[in-house]
Order: structure tokens, then C-alpha cells, then sequence
């Protein structure tokens, strides 16, 4: 009886060593990267652990934004991601 519970017990230190090394893989290599990816203001891809640069529509299609209200939303956008500092949102 005593090599059946030794035995076991060597499975589930075993079992519990894999999985906390498992847990630990995770969290640095998609968690953490991720984490700090969104606190850039980044878009952060899980899949292929991609950290992107949101871009305006109307740069990829090269239509100009009509609406003023929300132009000047994109610029103010656009200036605080290339100032890297948080802008105060303004009432309207």
C-alpha cells in the first residue's frame, strides 16, 4: 500500500509541477506582453502575439472625414498617441 500512495503522490507532484510551469509560460509570454501592449494604447493580437498600431480608417481609404465633430475627436486622438500622455477630455 505505501509504493501505491508514494507512487501517486509522484504523479500529482508531477501533474502540479507541469501545470504551474504551464501557468507561468502563459503568463509571460501572452499576458504580460499584452498587458503592456494596451497600456501603450496598442491593439494587442492574442493569436500572434502581435502588438499593433491602431491607424484612422480614412488613412487606409483616403476619404476625408466630413463630420468636424469627429475630426477633431481623430486629431485630438492622434495627438495624444504621439505624445504618449493622456489628454483631459474636454466638455462639450
Amino acid at each position: 500500500m505505501s509504493k501505491l500512495i508514494r507512487q501517486v503522490f509522484r504523479i500529482t507532484a508531477a501533474v502540479f509541477v507541469v501545470v504551474s510551469l504551464v501557468m507561468v509560460v502563459i503568463q509571460l509570454v501572452w499576458i504580460n506582453p499584452g498587458k503592456e501592449c494596451e497600456q501603450a494604447g496598442n491593439w494587442w493580437d492574442w493569436r500572434q502575439r502581435t502588438c499593433a498600431q491602431p491607424i484612422l480608417i480614412s488613412d487606409i481609404t483616403g476619404r476625408p472625414i466630413t463630420d468636424r465633430k469627429s475630426h477633431d475627436a481623430a486629431k485630438a486622438d492622434a495627438r495624444t498617441r504621439e505624445s504618449g500622455a493622456p489628454e483631459a477630455a474636454k466638455p462639450d
